[in-house]
């Protein structure tokens, strides 16, 4: 049986810029091992908080009330920390939905796949970004969703300057804002995809309207071909941001940032589910 669930719907108010928001915590995060042994990775901590619960607070504070997780590996432990989550921090309004692909197909989905299964609890319009990275001052505004609305756009998305990790970037970006798939001896300069970006339902119409054979499927193929059509924008965001990709990564966060709450700097929040 499918284990696309939502908890409970969620509210559309006509004229109103409120779209949903889907965050990718499906990974495994094997180079985060041995943290992510027992806990996913969405669920390490930052100044006593999970990684994941930065993005939901800053969504909430744009005014999204939808919320869809994808989830595989230790996906239980996710959908029990938000239940626990939603009467801990008195945001009743937040409606979290799940997809569990690991569940579903045994196995993660891809980036491209886990959106396309996720379709059907999504609008024509999201948010989306990966539970893993680290951003804490991104604004998820209403006028940005407003912005996008207005244009023909498929994506529209936030890039950030190369960390160490990924020297040569992903994207190019236009003087008119528009992304760029640029050719490998290409001297322009790229920027790297932040992960964060704001979609039309319609750059996944080349896979089956919920995936329902479990296809693993990457995005940046997608988007490549969408920024071939100039389908694609994009702007350039100069906030603090970190891929959590390794337990190095997340140590330099903690050394760096200081203990806002109690508690210890990383680990698991969850609580593990009871019989």
């Amino acid at each position: 049986m499918s284990r696309l669930t939502m908890a409970e719907p969620t509210s559309n108010f006509s004229g109103s810029t409120v779209v949903k928001a889907m965050i990718l915590a499906a990974g495994r995060g094997e180079r985060m091992r041995p943290l992510t042994d027992s806990c996913p990775k969405p669920l390490l901590k930052v100044q006593g908080q999970a990684l994941i619960d930065w993005h939901v607070d800053a969504l909430a504070r744009g005014g999204v009330t939808g919320l869809v997780i994808n989830t595989a590996w230790l996906g239980e432990h996710i959908s029990s920390h938000f239940g626990l989550w939603r009467k801990q921090h008195g945001r009743e309004q937040l409606s979290f939905s799940y997809s569990h692909e690991g569940d579903d197909f045994g196995y993660a989905l891809e980036t491209a796949g886990g959106i396309a299964r996720a379709l059907p609890l999504l609008g024509d319009v999201f948010w989306l970004l990966a539970g893993d990275v680290f951003v804490p001052g991104f604004e998820f505004s209403p006028a940005a969703v407003s912005r996008f609305l207005a244009s023909d756009k498929l994506a529209h998305l936030w890039l950030v300057p190369n960390p160490a990790h990924n020297p040569r970037g992903d994207f190019g970006l236009s003087p008119d804002g528009l992304a760029l798939n640029l050719p490998l001896d290409d001297t322009a300069p790229r920027y790297t995809y932040s992960t964060i970006g704001l979609y039309r339902r319609e750059l996944f119409d080349t896979l089956p309207f919920g995936n329902p054979q479990g296809r693993a499927v990457a995005l940046a193929p997608l988007l490549r071909l969408a920024m071939d059509q100039h389908q694609v924008s994009a702007e350039l965001y100069a906030g603090a941001w970190t891929d959590v990709g390794t337990p190095a990564r997340l140590a330099e966060l903690i050394d760096i940032l200081p203990a806002a709450r109690g508690g210890d700097s990383y680990g698991a929040t969850h609580e593990k589910p009871r019989a």
